[in-house]
C-alpha cells in the first residue's frame, strides 16, 4: 500500500496529526497556509485541516483558504479531543504555576482553571507544541494541556485526563487534495451516493430574498442541508460568501439540477468536493 504524505498544521502529537495518521505519513507544517501550499505545490499528496469543533465552532481561516487554493475536499474525519494535563516527572497541578496550550484548548478547560486558582493559563502556538516546550525545559512549575499522544512522544507524565468542560469535544477535519487528484484512496466505500456529503461556496446578488431562493434550490429537490456558514467577501465590502454542506453527491441528478438552478442567479458557485467518511 502506498504510504501517502499527509500535511497537517502543528507539531507531532497534535490532534491534526492524529487525523493525518489515518491516511498516511504525517508531514508537519507551521501554519495552515503552509499546509495548503504543500498540497498545491505537490510537496504532500493530501492534507488534513480542522474545519470545525463541536465546542469552539468553525475555523474561519481554513474556509477562506479552501477558496484561495486549487484544492478539493475528498474525505472528512472526526477526532475526539481528549485534553490531558502534562508535566515533567515530579510536577503536580497543586505546586505548578503556569499551564501552556493553544488558546482554544485553554478556553475549553475553564472549569479546570476555576478549580485550580494557583494555575495561570499561558497561550502557546499549538497543543503539542506546548508539550514540546515543557519537555525541552526543566521547570516543574510549568505544565501543558495536550493530547495523551503528545505526552507519550515528549516523555511527559500525564497528571490528569479529561480536562475539557464538556465530554462531547470533537473536531471535524477535511482531507484535501490537489484539484487534479480528486480521489482519496482510503475513503470508506459508501453504499449509496446519497450518503455522501457535498460542500459548495457561492455568492449572491444583494437582493431581497436571494438567500431564500438559494436554499430553495436544495429544498425543492429534498436535499438535506447539514451546515451553512457565511464569510465576508474580501472583494466587496459587506457582501458575503456562503459555504454550504448538504447530503448527496455532486454527480447525482437532483444535486446537478439544484446546482444548475443556483447558477442561474448566483454570481459565483464553486463545488469544493463530494466525499465520504474516514473512520
Amino acid at each position: 500500500m502506498t504510504n501517502w504524505m499527509i500535511a497537517y498544521q502543528g507539531e507531532p502529537g497534535a490532534y491534526s496529526e492524529i487525523a493525518a495518521l489515518r491516511l498516511g505519513e504525517p508531514k508537519p507544517c507551521e501554519t495552515f497556509d503552509e499546509v495548503f501550499a504543500a498540497v498545491e505545490n505537490r510537496e504532500a499528496d493530501y492534507a488534513v485541516i480542522p474545519i470545525e469543533n463541536s465546542l469552539g465552532g468553525s475555523i474561519h481561516h481554513n474556509y477562506d483558504l479552501l477558496l484561495q487554493h486549487p484544492v478539493v475536499i475528498v474525505a472528512e474525519t472526526f477526532v475526539k479531543v481528549e485534553h490531558c494535563l502534562l508535566g515533567l516527572h515530579g510536577s503536580s497541578a497543586e505546586t505548578a504555576e503556569k499551564v501552556l496550550s493553544h488558546p482554544q484548548a485553554l478556553a475549553q478547560c475553564r472549569n479546570f482553571f476555576s478549580a485550580h486558582k494557583n494555575l495561570r493559563a499561558e497561550v502557546a502556538y499549538d497543543t503539542a507544541g506546548s508539550a514540546k516546550i515543557i519537555a525541552a525545559g526543566s521547570d516543574p512549575s510549568k505544565l501543558a494541556i495536550a493530547s495523551k499522544r503528545a505526552g507519550e512522544l515528549y516523555g511527559l507524565e500525564i497528571l490528569q485526563e479529561n480536562l475539557a468542560d464538556e465530554e462531547w469535544n470533537i473536531t471535524r477535519f477535511f482531507c484535501i487534495a490537489h484539484a487534479d487528484n480528486a480521489i482519496c484512496p482510503r475513503m470508506k466505500k459508501m453504499p449509496d451516493t446519497a450518503q455522501q456529503k457535498t460542500s459548495i461556496v457561492f455568492t449572491l446578488p444583494n437582493e431581497q430574498g436571494s438567500l431564500f431562493k438559494a436554499l430553495a434550490t436544495l429544498a425543492l429537490r429534498d436535499i438535506d442541508l447539514s451546515k451553512i456558514e457565511s464569510r465576508p467577501f474580501r472583494k466587496k465590502a459587506f457582501e458575503y460568501l456562503f459555504y454550504i454542506d448538504f447530503m448527496g453527491d455532486s454527480q447525482a441528478v437532483n444535486v446537478e439540477n439544484a446546482l444548475r438552478h443556483l447558477r442561474e442567479f448566483a454570481t459565483m458557485v464553486k463545488v469544493l468536493g463530494s466525499y465520504g467518511v474516514i473512520a
